[in-house]
């Protein structure tokens, strides 16, 4: 729990910049893919890997969703209007939404080509050129570790910022890692076996592909979450609840209700106050509770304070 003199210290980085950091984050998220895709589809055709190259269209489908939510992070920027008087935040979460479908319909759609293929298998004899090729696997190696330190860097932005739909990309990074190294698992079982272990490559892009659906339903119950204003943690309302009864003139606080638009928090939340206290006096607690709220660093950019007069 934070004190008191921390607690009032103004936020560091506006939401603008917050914006912008984002922005930057998925920009490099966006590269990064169109040269990894390029990549692993290349090599799997060159190679004979099918899981190399459903790796590859997956990253291509991935630089769709990381625009996509570059373009929401731009959108979210805007100001308050007469038709959206709480800003246009909630276009983040929509955009973190479509980037967890995208995850989804990526692994249902490598796992049914990859079933189809392991089918095919059973009704012919493998032969030595069903086996990929050795130099995939150093392919994947620079993949795995190119991904992960992506997935690494984009969650840590995604936090700083409160960004879920950055959090998702990242998990699409951390999804195309773990099929990368089921790749590279199923690709050396086949060169090791030999012709008859060739389809331990559509196996390891199988496997992967449960990953990949799991991290996207995971993805999706966050996001459809804050799209329905999904109450936020305990711990930030105890915080809220907090810094409002540490406000001069507040008895106590109660009713606290939070939800997230974009990267931001709006809260709504009764307060007692002495009861014989006018008018006026209550509409100036009121004000400081705002205050305070606003002047911490919880990402807060609008409070609705119901007052209300303490019990006898």
């Amino acid at each position: 729990m934070p004190t008191l003199g921390q607690s009032s210290q103004p936020t560091l980085i506006p939401v603008g910049e917050w914006a912008r950091i984002g922005r930057q984050a998925i920009l490099l998220s966006i590269l990064t893919n169109l040269v990894l895709a390029a990549g692993k589809i290349a090599a799997g055709i060159l190679g004979n890997s099918y899981a190399l190259i459903a790796d590859g269209v997956e990253s291509s489908l991935d630089v769709l969703s990381s625009s996509l939510i570059w373009g929401a992070l731009k959108y979210a920027e805007r100001p308050p209007d007469a038709s959206h008087p709480y800003g246009h935040g909630k276009i983040e979460s929509l955009a973190a939404v479509t980037g967890a479908l995208f995850l989804i319909g990526a692994g249902l759609a490598v796992a049914l080509q990859s079933s189809l293929s392991i089918s095919a298998s059973f009704s012919r004899e493998p032969t030595q050129a069903d086996l990929p090729k050795a130099f995939t696997l150093l392919v994947l190696v620079a993949v795995i570790l190119s991904k992960e330190a992506l997935f690494h860097f984009l969650t840590r932005k995604g936090s700083q910022i409160g960004s879920t739909a950055i959090q998702a990309d990242a998990w699409h990074h951390r999804s195309d890692a773990l099929t990368s190294l089921a790749a590279f698992i199923g690709i050396s079982i086949a060169l090791i076996g030999g012709p008859k272990w060739a389809v331990a490559d559509d196996w390891a892009a199988l496997f992967s592909c449960g990953v990949i659906v799991f991290n996207g339903v995971r993805m999706l119950r966050t996001s459809v979450g804050e799209v329905l204003d999904e109450q936020r943690s305990s711990e930030t309302i105890e915080q809220i609840l907090y810094l409002t009864c540490s406000v001069p003139g507040v008895s106590s606080a109660e009713k606290c209700r939070v939800r997230k638009s974009g990267l931001t928090l709006i809260v709504d939340l009764h307060v007692r106050v002495d009861g014989e206290q006018t008018v006026n006096e209550g509409h100036e607690i009121s004000h400081r509770v705002k205050d305070r709220l606003l002047g911490a660093d919880l990402r807060i950019s609008d409070v609705t304070v119901h007052i209300e007069p303490q019990p006898a």
